[in-house]
């Protein structure tokens, strides 16, 4: 990573016509050449895989947490619940409720 002499910001490496490279600020747009040795740019982001739970009716959820909350349909006092960001991330995240008894699914939002 390389730093601006002039204002001091961060350097990026910009491809010139030519098919050379060279270190351009991101701020004022000076440019200083690339080394002997080069710009090595590499690196890549895992795809990570993700645990998606389904619950089907009459499955037991064993790895879901309970809470006592009062069913909507049947009145069950007990439901499994999970928490999802299905808004933007400066909203709250929504709150589902499943019930033990019938599995009626509800929603709260935050």
């Amino acid at each position: 990573m390389e730093f601006c002499e002039k204002c001091g910001k961060i350097m990026t490496v910009k491809k010139k016509r030519t098919g050379s490279s060279v270190l351009e600020c991101t701020k004022c747009g000076r440019e200083k050449p690339v080394g002997k040795n080069g710009a090595v740019i590499s690196g890549s982001l895992p795809n990570k895989k993700k645990d998606i739970v389904i619950m089907q009716k009459g499955d037991e959820a064993i790895d879901m947490p309970k809470t006592k909350i009062m069913c909507p349909s049947c009145e069950n006092p007990e439901a499994w619940w999970w928490m999802q960001q299905t808004r933007s991330a400066d909203e709250p995240p929504t709150l589902f409720y499943r019930c033990t008894k019938c599995n009626y699914s509800w929603r709260s939002y935050g």
